[in-house]
């Protein structure tokens, strides 16, 4: 059997612990140390959310175009799947879900050049493919970009029943910035109030 060389990366050695544990003991795989990482046919990167840090890293190895990435990843929303998407990663395993058969079948899937996700994200990765068409054919829709990563982020803690004063608890905002930016969308969209902004944004699949 012809054993395919993987690199994990992962900040919290917990997480870099837990993963080499499980696959360790896998004749598929051959688990490559930091000094061979660039050989690696496949990258593992094992996060806790899609931030910052985790975007810079895969489109790194992105840019290093040797190896293919699968991600496993403890919170996962529209706004990770839409970050993957960008940053050409083949595989999404949620942690909860990410039993030893579970992460090697990843493994072997990735290195065959087949992309893996979830269920209920390849109906969201469906929907958001159907938008970025329906713009092709109507430039003026609305679309992801429509909207920055802070204004969905209130906009769904309004979705939420929040009010302005818990919203700015919760994002380390003041009030008058999330007044601001719900006044600024508001404005751009053309909308009467925060209910028809949740509607019109949650309509068309933007939050």
């Amino acid at each position: 059997m012809n054993r395919i060389p993987v690199a994990v990366y992962a900040d919290d050695p917990i997480l870099r612990g837990g993963t080499v544990h499980l696959l360790r003991s896998r004749p598929e795989v051959e688990l490559l140390g930091p000094e061979d990482e660039a050989t690696a046919t496949v990258s593992l990167v094992v996060v806790d959310t899609v931030d910052d840090e985790t975007a810079r890293l895969l489109r790194g190895l992105r840019r290093g175009g040797a190896t293919r990435t699968g991600l496993v990843v403890g919170r996962f929303d529209q706004n990770s799947l839409r970050t993957t998407i960008e940053c050409g990663v083949a595989a999404v395993v949620r942690r909860a879900e990410a039993t030893q058969d579970r992460l090697v079948g990843a493994i072997t899937a990735i290195a065959g050049g087949e992309a893996v996700l979830p269920g209920d994200l390849l109906e969201t990765l469906l929907a958001h493919v159907g938008r970025l068409q329906r713009g092709v054919l109507d430039p003026n829709a609305p679309t992801l970009s429509t909207l920055s990563s802070r204004e969905s982020d209130i906009l769904r803690l309004v979705a939420d029943g929040l009010d302005t004063a818990e919203i700015a608890l919760k994002m380390s905002y003041s009030e008058r910035t999330v007044k601001n930016v719900l006044h600024e969308v508001s404005t751009r969209l053309n909308l009467r109030n925060r209910a028809h902004a949740v509607g019109y944004v949650m309509r068309h699949g933007l939050i």
